[in-house]
């Protein structure tokens, strides 16, 4: 039995390779000019001959061209992939139902309001330099021209005003731990 067997994988690969040999260029040439895409052709010839070598009977049972079978096979495996693709909705790139989740306005106007009160306690010339610097987005030297003052001035109200905000907000951030809402 095992003999068959191997003598039957044999004689159909002999028949597979004469089968590519004699028409498989015909066949590529075929199903690219129909995909109009090489790689997708050679699949397509691909899966012709394994249906061919499945249906080996058709093949030598001497009704009809051997080669219209194949044509005709490879016509209608590229016809079952347009039929898929048109099945199919086109793939797009998902997006999200909702927007991304924006900070809180809330917590904007908490902050602003914090950072204003937090420059209410600065002296007038330190809160005159970073409203300068910050908020007008001057250079030191700019700032400097406004306030009517040094530009080393301006650079050591900036340092000290920020340093002292840097102070104001570490000695608020733990009563503010314990605020729930």
């Amino acid at each position: 039995m095992v003999g068959w067997t191997r003598k039957r994988a044999n004689a159909d690969e002999a028949l597979i390779r004469g089968l590519y040999e004699e028409h498989g260029r015909a066949l590529l040439a075929y199903a690219t000019r129909l995909l109009r895409d090489r790689a997708a052709a050679e699949d397509v010839v691909q899966e012709t001959l394994v249906r061919a070598w499945r249906n080996p009977d058709v093949l030598v049972n001497g009704k009809g061209s051997v080669r219209a079978w194949l044509l005709t096979v490879t016509r209608n495996l590229v016809t079952d992939r347009y039929r898929a693709r048109a099945a199919r909705p086109h793939e797009v790139a998902e997006q999200p139902q909702s927007p991304p989740v924006q900070s809180d306005h809330a917590e904007g106007v908490v902050n602003s309001m914090m950072v204003a009160e937090a420059l209410d306690q600065l002296s007038p010339g330190h809160r005159d330099v970073l409203r300068e610097v910050y908020l007008n987005g001057r250079t030191a030297a700019e700032a400097a021209a406004v306030l009517g003052v040094p530009t080393g001035t301006v650079k050591s109200r900036s340092h000290h005003a920020l340093r002292a905000l840097r102070q104001t907000f570490r000695n608020e951030r733990p009563a503010l731990r314990g605020v729930t809402g």
